[in-house]
């Protein structure tokens, strides 16, 4: 999706967008950081994601139209208007696979990884990502949303193939075919 004017950009829940100059700051730092030549830029872009930084301790809320659970290896299958919240951040797609880590002794089986599928969305603060599919490694922390990312920050958007999150340092490393339109302010 291409966005062609500022009604096309919808900014999640009503939040500030951030300021160009704000935004064009923190990706001109990040390219400077990242240390990759020139010939890069076009495919990697770190920057920050989120308002804040996501405590991936948190419990996990998943709500959904139907639920499907496999004891036999230790996976459930959430389907029809999944949405996941943990903390500040927010994921909904049309199907989930949420994969269990093994139960410790005395414990509860705990989450260890969410597949998302069929058009995902994840929104942490005033950012909101689009993809084709997302997976969410809680252990570690990071959501890698992959094919046709779209990525809003404000009224700035941002385009590739891949995108890592790190949630739990608020920051976001785009790969593969990076692109961005850039706006003045009006």
């Amino acid at each position: 999706m291409i966005l062609k004017t500022e009604k096309d950009l919808i900014v999640p829940f009503g939040r500030k967008p951030l300021t160009v100059p704000f935004f064009l700051s923190v990706l001109c730092v990040a390219l400077a950081l990242s240390g990759h030549d020139n010939a890069a830029y076009a495919q990697t872009t770190n920057l920050a994601f989120g308002a804040i930084q996501q405590d991936t301790s948190l419990p996990v809320e998943v709500t959904a139209e139907s639920l499907s659970v496999s004891q036999q290896d230790g996976t459930a299958i959430f389907t029809g208007d999944v949405v996941i919240i943990q903390g500040e951040m927010r994921l909904a797609a049309p199907r989930v696979l949420v994969v269990y880590a093994e139960a410790t002794e005395g414990q509860q089986a705990r989450i260890a990884r969410l597949e998302a599928t069929g058009g995902v969305t994840l929104v942490s603060g005033p950012d909101a990502a689009e993809a084709d599919s997302a997976d969410y490694n809680v252990d570690d922390g990071f959501v890698v949303m992959r094919g046709n990312v779209l990525l809003t920050q404000g009224a700035s958007a941002l385009t590739s193939d891949l995108m890592r999150v790190n949630l739990e340092d608020g920051t976001a490393q785009m790969d593969g075919r990076v692109k961005t339109i850039l706006r003045g302010a009006d």
